[in-house]
């Protein structure tokens, strides 16, 4: 971690071109032999649907909406996803891995519906669907998954009552589950494809 934690501390564009060996050799192509790897091994789970080309996500940060003016992002993200939108886009990810300084974080799914897709979602959930999922969403807790709630609205949305059976559901933005924290020692290890490629199967095999 110690190229974040200088990146941190120096965030200028000087230091970073003068480093960006480093990070090419320490932190990109690892990353990107890593998720190229564990998504050749995915591509049969997920048929037939099709999985588009993996990528990382750009270390600059995007500054035009952002009190924030730090340059750089300190950590690095690697993203899969079902065939469709560009990769800035994030939509639907098979899998999203995140190393930096601020930890480490694995998962799948949606972190936020776009408003066509949260109408269906809503519809969807209110009808035999949402029975099944919550199903689902129960297979995905004793795999050690978390189901992410910290972005859910706090009050129901318009036209649903508040005691609606399924409020939980309908109160969400997206949905994705995080994978449990990545064991020690394993970050740097060969094995680390191992364990992502099984937790992956098994939000989709949920």
């Amino acid at each position: 971690m110690q190229f974040w934690h200088e990146l941190a501390a120096e965030m200028s564009k000087d230091w970073f071109t003068a480093n960006r060996p480093r990070y090419e050799a320490l932190w990109r192509l690892p990353m990107t032999a890593l998720i190229e790897d564990v998504a050749r091994r995915l591509a049969p789970v997920y048929r037939p649907l099709r999985l588009d080309p993996p990528g990382l996500l750009r270390i600059h940060r995007d500054l035009r909406f952002s009190h924030d003016r730090t340059p750089y992002k300190t950590h690095i993200t690697a993203v899969l996803r079902p065939a469709g939108a560009p990769i800035a886009h994030v939509g639907n990810a098979a899998l999203y891995l995140e190393i930096g300084l601020d930890g480490e974080y694995a998962g799948v799914g949606c972190y936020q519906f776009h408003a066509e897709r949260l109408a269906r979602w809503r519809r969807a959930v209110t009808g035999a669907p949402g029975a099944a999922l919550l199903a689902i969403l129960d297979r995905q807790r004793r795999a050690g998954h978390t189901v992410s709630d910290q972005d859910d609205h706090r009050r129901m949305p318009k036209g649903f009552a508040p005691d609606h059976p399924r409020a939980a559901l309908l109160r969400k933005r997206g949905l994705a589950c995080a994978f449990p924290a990545i064991p020690a020692g394993l970050l740097h290890e060969p094995a680390l494809a191992d364990w992502l490629v099984h937790h992956a199967r098994a939000a989709v095999r949920s």
